[in-house]
């Protein structure tokens, strides 16, 4: 192997500046993304099948043990990319390798809701994990600055991926618990490796908002798309057309004004210290979660018009009004809050008091749409206030 060739598969992993000008996601980044929304739309499927069946506890408890694991390892990739992103020939085979653990894991969706069987589910999150560990165990061996961190990172991560395989062993009725068990073990592994000597690595606030940003986009699409399945069956269905080329142009209704209110700011400037960090990147669980599921709550809504459900129309609307809440809290809590101040403030949670309030009425989908579009006409005012006073000052 010539020299060039040495230094491409063995180039030092150094740790970016956390403020590198000019930091943008990388075509890796990109398909890392798309590959992973391949399993949240395989994880919203179930969801919508579940509802529709009227198996409502079984599909929501299934759908967030199996978006924990697409979203902790996505979650896990970003920011160790934001900080240790060499683009060279092992980093890129590593993330590949993760890549595939996710599709692993994106077939095993469907045993896991049908017959609670999470082996294929544990075996792809395992792949995806520890192909990072090495990733870890390369930035302790060239950033000695931070190789404390990165060693607690490898060491701690290890550790849950044995206790994950030896829950694979356990009686059935100890799985969810056991698993409320290891979710708080993974959550604890960053808390504390970023607190240790060198630390925290050398994470970028703009790059990780974009990421957070993209991941946002590529998930609300997939609502998008269960709208589109309404407006096709509108057209097929002439006797219930009406109703669902209601519920599909109310549907992307919400998604736009969901897009708004999530970047009506930017979110690099909330990403001020570990604490804020750790805060911010974790309640994104919610907002991710609630997301994809409103795809599915939509598709519930149409199997309810079409009268291909087993539940009501109070519970088909639950169905969308629930995650729309979620989210509107979530961003609220994350993005808005933090950021604000004033009565304004409070708009949130009050219309998602009220999104909550929907499915008592007639045509729950259009309601709730019109609710959000108030929410970012206010939202609209409120920014067009504050630009206003900036530049009277």
């Amino acid at each position: 192997m010539n020299t060039e060739a040495r230094r491409r598969w063995l180039n030092p992993m150094r740790a970016r500046a956390a403020d590198e000008p000019h930091r943008v996601a990388t075509p890796l980044e990109l398909l890392f993304d798309l590959c992973f929304v391949v399993a949240v739309a395989q994880a919203a499927l179930p969801l919508h099948h579940a509802i529709s069946e009227d198996h409502v506890r079984d599909g929501v408890t299934h759908y967030l043990m199996v978006f924990f694991a697409i979203w902790w390892a996505w979650m896990n990739f970003t920011w160790f990319a934001s900080a240790y992103d060499t683009d060279d020939n092992l980093y890129r085979i590593t993330t590949l390798v993760q890549i595939a653990g996710a599709l692993v894991l994106a077939a095993g969706v469907k045993p896991a809701f049908e017959d609670s069987d999470y082996a294929a589910i544990t075996l792809g999150y395992v792949v995806m994990r520890l192909a990072l560990v090495a990733q870890w165990l390369r930035a302790a061996r060239n950033d000695p600055p931070r190789r404390v961190v990165a060693l607690r990172y490898a060491a701690g991560i290890t550790i849950v991926q044995v206790l994950w395989l030896a829950h694979l062993a356990l009686p059935a009725s100890w799985s969810t618990p056991v698993f409320v068990v290891l979710v708080v073990c993974e959550l604890l592994v960053p808390a504390i490796a970023e607190r240790a000597p060198g630390g925290p690595t050398t994470y970028h606030p703009h790059h990780i908002a974009e990421r957070y940003g993209l991941f946002t986009i590529i998930v609300l699409g997939e609502s998008v798309a269960a709208a589109t399945v309404a407006v096709r069956a509108g057209l097929d269905e002439g006797e219930h057309r009406a109703e669902l080329i209601s519920v599909a142009v109310a549907g992307v209704i919400i998604v736009f004004a969901l897009w708004w209110l999530y970047f009506d700011r930017s979110a690099h400037d909330l990403l001020t210290s570990l604490r804020a960090s750790l805060v911010w990147g974790y309640g994104h669980y919610v907002i991710f979660a609630a997301t994809a599921a409103i795809g599915a709550g939509l598709g519930v809504v149409v199997d309810h018009e079409t009268h291909h459900s087993h539940v009501s129309r109070t519970v088909a609307g639950y169905a969308v009004a629930v995650p729309v809440a979620l989210f509107l809290v979530a961003v609220w809590f994350l993005h808005v809050r933090p950021m604000q101040t004033g009565p304004h403030v409070v708009a949130c949670p009050i219309v998602a008091a009220l999104v909550l309030l929907a499915p008592l009425v007639p045509a729950p989908v259009p309601v709730i749409a019109g609710l959000v579009v108030v929410l970012v006409a206010l939202t609209t005012v409120n920014a067009h206030g504050r630009q206003s006073f900036v530049n009277v000052d």
